[in-house]
């Protein structure tokens, strides 16, 4: 597809993590007026510039209507519960997560679609193989996130079989930004420790200091998002649920280079056993050559080029620069 060209995008949990900088992304690439905003939340009055409709994914007429009144060629869907926050409300988080996927896939069967809708290192659990977890591998999830997850990528695959419904996704690993909160994830820490680098130079963890999992810079997973959907569909052979990485580190490792830019940063640790065991039911690392192979797939933020441009920028956000050094 053409990632939108032509008929608008219409992205939905635009407020949330990912898609307070995804729409900005699309709009830059695409034009301010092809890209429709929407959330279940209103945004404060001047506060949201551009297109945006409030939408409700657990009602599938609001979806309809904003889909046909826009002429909605392709929906980036990111509303969804994450981890920590599905398990403490896992009834919501299964109308939400997967109630919310169904309905956005029937109207875009119904309106001739394009579908990107994310997945996650939850979609695989303590049986799946830990290091180098491969694309295609057993997927047991523990956690209601995990589930709807795994449901969700079956759900996009039929769709694509029976349907012929052109829908994308990433299996996402933890994700670091500074232009969002963190939102109820189990991999959090690593949004919320810069926060509190820059602000205090002490942080308390929520997970063990040797939790290894797999992580990614925002820039690259926007990037990522908009390259697959841009991708020729005659070079995907999987199409849905990508294993994409970019990094993989410790809460300990990252305490470390942190340290590297503001020497007196400490760290202590009272874990929270359910994000705990959450993270423990997750791969170590994944295998990410699939989406290399098929759609030239290349991060460019390592560990410490991400720590670096975090730091700097919410600095310069919190009007609190990071001591150096």
């Amino acid at each position: 597809m053409d990632g939108g060209k032509g008929r608008k995008i219409l992205v939905t949990g635009a407020l949330g993590q990912i898609g307070s900088e995804l729409v900005p992304a699309l709009r830059h690439r695409y034009g301010e007026n092809q890209v429709v905003a929407s959330d279940i939340r209103i945004p404060a009055a001047g506060a949201y510039e551009g297109l945006f409709e409030q939408v409700d994914c657990t009602q599938p007429l609001a979806i309809q209507d904003v889909v046909r009144r826009h002429d909605i060629g392709a929906v980036y869907h990111m509303a969804a519960l994450l981890s920590a926050v599905a398990e403490e409300r896992p009834q919501i988080a299964w109308s939400i997560n997967l109630g919310g996927l169904y309905n956005v896939l029937e109207v875009a069967r119904q309106n001739g679609a394009a579908v990107f809708c994310p997945s996650s290192i939850g979609a695989f659990g303590p049986s799946t193989p830990r290091d180098g977890t491969p694309q295609t591998t057993i997927q047991r999830p523990t956690s209601m996130y995990g589930v709807t997850k795994v449901a969700g990528e079956l759900l996009c695959d039929y769709y694509f079989e029976r349907f012929g419904l052109d829908v994308r996704g990433l299996r996402l690993p933890g994700l670091i930004s500074h232009s969002a909160q963190p939102g109820g994830g189990t991999t959090d820490y690593a949004v919320d420790i810069f926060y509190q680098a820059v602000r205090y130079s002490h942080y308390t963890c929520f997970l063990s200091p040797d939790t290894r999992l797999d992580m990614m810079y925002m820039p690259d997973a926007i990037d990522g998002i908009i390259q697959l959907m841009e991708a020729a569909p005659a070079r995907l052979k999987h199409r849905n649920a990508f294993n994409v990485t970019a990094m993989n580190f410790t809460p300990d490792e990252l305490a470390g280079e942190i340290r590297k830019s503001i020497a007196d940063f400490a760290i202590d640790y009272e874990v929270d056993p359910v994000r705990q065991a959450i993270s423990e039911s997750w791969p170590h690392s994944v295998d990410d050559s699939a989406a290399r192979r098929e759609w030239d797939w290349n991060p460019h933020y390592d560990l410490a080029a991400m720590t670096a441009d975090m730091l700097a920028k919410l600095g310069a956000k919190l009007k609190t620069p990071a001591r150096r050094a």
